[in-house]
């Protein structure tokens, strides 16, 4: 496989992701994220959202859902904003809008959940997710989405 970094990510699909994501060890992980690369990681995840957004799943659903992901360089945290209205899913890394719902976990957990290697309810339950606002909608959010399975 290849390394863990944002090059390597901007050349795989989402499946090679899932799976690196699984083969690198959480330390590893943490560590690439607390650094330079973090943005670049976090961009290049978040810019694939709406291309694996499952419009017949979401039917008429509207929500603004931000994504808190927390362990940025001196503690600072980056929140992501995904729309879903009118059957489509656009992302901004530049919150302007009211949440239905919002997700704060730290950046292991957040990679973990988009590649499919981690279950958002187990991870919910345990405390790795927290979740303000439509719970429902939290309970749903991965229906969504096409998440690749490692």
């Amino acid at each position: 496989m290849t390394d863990f970094n944002p090059d390597a990510l901007a050349s795989i699909g989402p499946k090679e992701f899932a799976q690196l994501v699984k083969s690198t060890p959480d330390s590893q992980i943490a560590e690439v994220m607390a650094g330079d690369s973090r943005n670049k990681i976090l961009d290049e995840v978040f810019n694939r959202m709406p291309t694996l957004f499952r419009a017949e799943k979401a039917g008429n659903t509207t929500a603004v859902i931000h994504w808190v992901i927390t362990g940025g360089a001196g503690g600072t945290s980056d929140t992501y904003e995904t729309v879903i209205e009118n059957g489509a899913c656009t992302v901004t890394n530049k919150p302007e809008r009211e949440p239905k719902l919002a997700m704060t976990m730290d950046p292991v957990t957040f990679l973990k959940v988009v590649s499919g290697d981690g279950n958002p309810m187990m991870l919910f339950m345990t405390g790795k997710i927290k979740a303000k606002g439509d719970l429902a909608l939290a309970a749903n959010v991965a229906k969504l989405f096409d998440i690749p399975k490692a």
